[in-house]
């Protein structure tokens, strides 16, 4: 079933989620239905509080960015080997590596594009969908896009890497997003409405 995604504005993308355990109700369909969200809104990545849960829970998808980038020759995407992934309870455990700009997006704020800097690497203690436990590197596209999505477990926003600034020059397009006063090509859920 395809979810609203959770617009900007909305006081759940400020939460720090909370982890959960085997027993979290229908925790399959949860993640079957976030795939589909993720999907229908031509994302990479979708965490639980962009479905409006405050749960420590993401997935994602970067091998339709490998896709994407061996149909595209000028791609700037650094992808070696895309990943498709639960995450389950995940931990940050270290960042390293040289950082890198890039521009990302993300579904909870439509026609927003943010450059960023992050660490080229992410060392990550998280669950499977099965709960067995994993620490695992991950780098290039894929430490950025899990970066990305842990920030939302944090309540942290591509808003919030932003220069006051920066964030000044787009409040309009911000409050507009949070009023609903938007067309995204998918469904979202406004805290305005």
């Amino acid at each position: 079933m395809i979810l609203p995604i959770i617009a900007y504005g909305h006081p759940v993308l400020k939460k720090v989620a909370q982890p959960i355990t085997a027993d979290y109700p229908k925790l399959k369909e949860l993640i079957a239905n976030m795939w589909e969200t993720m999907y229908n809104g031509r994302g990479v990545g979708l965490a639980a509080p962009q479905i409006g849960l405050d749960i420590r829970l993401f997935v994602i998808d970067s091998e339709q960015l490998k896709e994407d980038e061996d149909d595209d020759e000028e791609s700037d995407v650094r992808l070696t080997k895309g990943i498709k992934q639960v995450f389950i309870n995940p931990q940050i455990i270290d960042e390293s590596g040289e950082p890198w700009v890039y521009e990302e997006g993300c579904l909870s704020i439509p026609d927003v594009r943010v450059k960023i800097s992050r660490n080229e690497t992410v060392k990550l203690r998280y669950q499977d969908e099965n709960f067995v436990e994993h620490t695992v590197s991950f780098n290039e596209m894929n430490a950025r896009i899990i970066q990305h999505e842990y920030d939302h477990l944090e309540g942290i926003l591509l808003t919030d890497h932003m220069t006051p600034l920066k964030r000044s020059l787009i409040k309009k397009k911000l409050d507009n997003i949070a009023k609903g006063n938007i067309a995204a090509k998918y469904k979202m859920k406004f805290s305005a409405k």
